[in-house]
């Protein structure tokens, strides 16, 4: 028998970037003030985050597939993140709609499931996407015997793929157990997570703060340390004469920095509020304090979609490289557009004289 879990608006206010509502009892914990400001300023903060979202990776993917020279593995790796933030970011509007119209979800089942299994897929998949750019730049500055036999396009692409799996996989909870549901209490037709029981929930929670938190960093700390380790071994003749890797290190090492500044937050918060449905802390306080944070740090998610391109355009020489190559490739193309034009002008002229 199936639990019927009861919300409020509150509640209903952590959408966020999983898009989860907790189960709770109508009469529990009063909330303060700052939820009605978060709720006020969602709306405008998601859509900025969306246009801003989408003209940043759409930019970025077109420089990456126009440009005539193959990507090399870490720009394959980047792109694939590219398109897990242009996916987040082309999801969220349905959620702005959503709290803009006082939680009332207006595009039925399909869209509630599918809506939500692309954000989660765009936070499972993005920080397995800087994985393997961790393992590629762990590799070519650290384990240099592996680096020809390893670092492949090919290798790559056949990562990606798997990577973008294992999201929909992590994401099928989301599938199974997404619904709209009417509740009477608060006039409103939600869209929110219809666990079984208790144990069901906790421990898909559990398994995926481990999954999409804990391993992933763990790995990529451990990755980060090493290759700073490396950079800093200035006797080492191959990274003078390599000064391309060390580019697209420092790059790939500012983008690390970025996703993990601004999504650690968020997933210690998560980590928190499993503990609390879990009954492990308790208090109207400290439940407070950890929805209002896990809240404000999901916005702080959000930002990573739109941070990214930009720091390709800042640190990325390599990137900044191809993006003005394309302007002179198209320069050169409307130049001889042009020329061809005049010169058959002239000619037709010629012929009627």
């Amino acid at each position: 028998m199936t639990t019927q879990p009861t919300s409020s608006l509150v509640d209903l206010t952590t959408t966020a970037v999983y898009g989860d509502q907790k189960s709770i009892n109508y009469s529990e914990c009063p909330h303060n003030d700052v939820w009605n400001s978060l709720q006020t300023m969602q709306p405008a903060y998601i859509l900025t985050i969306c246009v801003l979202g989408i003209l940043g990776n759409v930019f970025v993917l077109l420089v990456f597939c126009i440009h005539k020279k193959a990507c090399t593995v870490a720009e394959i790796y980047l792109g694939n993140l590219a398109a897990a933030d242009l996916l987040l970011v082309s999801c969220l509007p349905f959620w702005a709609a959503n709290v803009a119209n006082g939680f009332e979800w207006p595009f039925g089942l399909l869209l509630c499931r599918l809506v939500n299994l692309g954000i989660k897929m765009n936070a499972y998949s993005s920080i397995y996407f800087l994985v393997l750019v961790s393992l590629d730049r762990y590799v070519a500055l650290v384990h240099t015997m592996s680096h020809g036999r390893m670092r492949r396009p090919k290798f790559a692409k056949l990562g990606c793929l798997l990577v973008w799996g294992f999201g929909l996989l992590l994401g099928v909870p989301t599938l199974i157990f997404r619904d709209v549901k009417y509740f009477p209490k608060l006039n409103v037709t939600a869209c929110y997570l219809n666990y079984p029981n208790t144990v069901v929930e906790l421990s898909c929670d559990g398994m995926l703060v481990f999954l999409s938190f804990v391993v992933p960093v763990s790995i990529i700390s451990y990755c980060t340390f090493n290759i700073i380790r490396a950079l800093k071994n200035q006797a080492v003749e191959r990274f003078n004469a390599e000064n391309t890797e060390r580019r697209a290190t420092l790059l790939v090492l500012a983008v690390l920095l970025a996703f993990l500044i601004c999504w650690v937050p968020f997933h210690l918060f998560t980590t928190l509020d499993v503990l609390v449905r879990a009954d492990l802390l308790i208090g109207c306080d400290i439940s407070d304090v950890i929805d209002i944070c896990h809240q404000i740090f999901s916005y702080l998610a959000f930002f990573n979609s739109v941070l990214n391109p930009i720091l390709y355009v800042i640190v990325g020489k390599n990137f900044r490289k191809k993006v003005r190559e394309l302007f002179e490739q198209h320069g050169r193309r409307s130049s001889s557009v042009t020329g061809f034009t005049r010169s058959q002008i002239s000619s037709t002229l010629k012929t009627l004289a």
